[in-house]
C-alpha cells in the first residue's frame, strides 16, 4: 500500500475528493488529508510522497518543508506541490527546496494522476538499487534466482563479503569504508561481467559489504581468484604505511583495551545450484550463508566451493577437500 499525504491548511475537501477520484482506480494507494500542525505526529508514519497544497499554506511554505525534512527518516520524502502562483521565480524557489515537482492551478487530473504514478514506479526503482554502488539490490538478487531456478537453469552463486571491515571502519571512519565497498563492488562487476563472458551473469549488493553474483560461466573458480588478487592488491592504499607494515590495525574496544585486528580481506563463498539439489531461493541462500562462513574461518583473502549434489549430504573437515575447493 502506497500512501501519500495531503498537506492542506483547511483540509478542503474539493481537493481531497478530486485527488481521491484520480487516484480511485490504483487500489493500493491511499490518500490522508493532514493540516501542517499534524506533520510532526503524522510522519511518525513515513509517507511514500506529500503534496503540499500552497493555496492553503497561511505560514512561509519553507516552514512546511523544514517540518516534513527535520528529521534523517524523513528527509528523503518526495514532495509535489499543488501552487496558484504564475510566478516563475517563486516555483523556481519552491523547486531549490528539495521539491520534486511543482504543479500549478487549475490542476489537470491526467497530469496530476501521471505524476504521481511515475514518482512512485521511480521510488520503487530506486528501492532495488544500492544507492552507494548503483548495484541490483535485494528483491532483483531474489528474482534473478528465482527466474533461474524455474528455468531449471544450473549456475554457481558466490556469496561475497569483507573480513575484519567493521575494525577498519571503526579506525578510518564510514566516508573511507564507503570507498572500499564501492572498490569491492567496481572488482566484482569488472570479473563477473567481463566482456565475452556470459551474458547472464549478475551482480547485486545484499547491503553494507555483503554482494551476491550469479555466474552461468564455467570457469567461477577462476573469477573468485581474480577478484581475490584484484582487491589484495588494491585495498593496501586504504590504510597507512605504518598498518600495512604491521600487518594489522589497532582498534579500543568498550572497555578501553586496545585490540588487534588483520587488515581488510575478501572472502567468497560459492554454490553450484541445479533444481535437482535446491527447491526455492531462501535453501540457496542458507547453502551460500554457511560457505561463505566456512571461507571466513580461514585466515587472509580466500574463496570456497560447494559442489554437493545433495543439500543433505554433510560435509566436515574429513571429507571437506572432496566437496569444497579453497585457496
Amino acid at each position: 500500500m502506497k500512501k501519500i499525504y495531503l498537506i492542506d491548511e483547511d483540509k478542503d475537501e474539493k481537493l481531497f475528493k478530486n485527488l481521491k477520484n484520480v487516484m480511485k482506480k490504483e487500489q493500493n494507494v491511499e490518500i490522508v488529508n493532514i493540516i501542517p500542525k499534524e506533520i510532526k505526529e503524522k510522519l511518525k508514519t513515513i509517507p511514500d510522497i506529500c503534496i503540499i497544497n500552497e493555496d492553503s499554506i497561511r505560514s512561509d511554505i519553507k516552514d512546511v518543508f523544514q517540518k516534513i525534512k527535520e528529521t534523517e527518516q524523513n528527509a528523503n520524502i518526495p514532495l509535489i506541490v499543488l501552487t496558484p502562483t504564475e510566478d516563475e521565480e517563486h516555483i523556481i524557489e519552491i523547486l531549490k527546496n528539495d521539491v520534486e515537482i511543482c504543479l500549478k492551478y487549475p490542476l489537470n487530473c491526467d497530469i496530476l494522476y501521471y505524476t504521481i504514478m511515475n514518482l512512485i514506479k521511480l521510488l520503487n526503482r530506486n528501492r532495488t538499487v544500492s544507492p552507494l554502488t548503483g548495484l541490483p539490490g535485494n528483491s532483483q538478487i531474489q528474482a534473478e534466482m528465482q527466474e533461474r531456478l524455474e528455468k531449471g537453469e544450473k549456475y554457481a552463486l558466490m556469496y561475497i563479503d569483507l573480513d575484519n571491515f567493521k575494525a577498519y571502519n571503526d579506525t578510518y571512519g564510514f566516508s573511507n569504508g564507503d570507498e572500499i565497498i564501492k572498490l569491492t563492488a567496481n572488482i566484482i562487476t569488472k570479473n563477473v561481467l567481463k566482456k565475452g563472458r556470459n551474458a547472464r551473469n549478475f551482480v547485486g549488493h545484499i547491503g553494507g559489504d555483503d554482494f551476491v553474483a550469479l555466474v552461468e560461466d564455467n570457469d567461477y573458480e577462476r573469477i573468485c581468484q581474480n577478484i581475490i588478487a584484484e582487491f589484495d592488491k588494491c585495498i593496501e592504499k586504504f590504510f597507512t604505511k605504518e598498518d600495512v607494515e604491521r600487518g594489522y590495525i589497532e582498534v579500543e574496544n568498550r572497555k578501553g583495551i586496545m585490540e588487534q585486528f588483520p587488515l581488510t580481506t575478501i572472502s567468497v563463498g560459492v554454490v553450484e545450484v541445479t533444481s535437482e539439489r535446491f527447491k526455492n531461493t531462501l535453501e540457496i541462500g542458507e547453502a551460500g550463508a554457511a560457505v561463505k562462513h566456512l571461507a571466513k574461518t580461514i585466515f587472509g583473502s580466500t574463496y570456497v566451493i560447494d559442489r554437493r549434489k545433495n543439500r543433505d549430504e554433510i560435509f566436515d573437515k574429513a571429507d571437506q577437500k572432496k566437496i569444497l575447493i579453497g585457496q
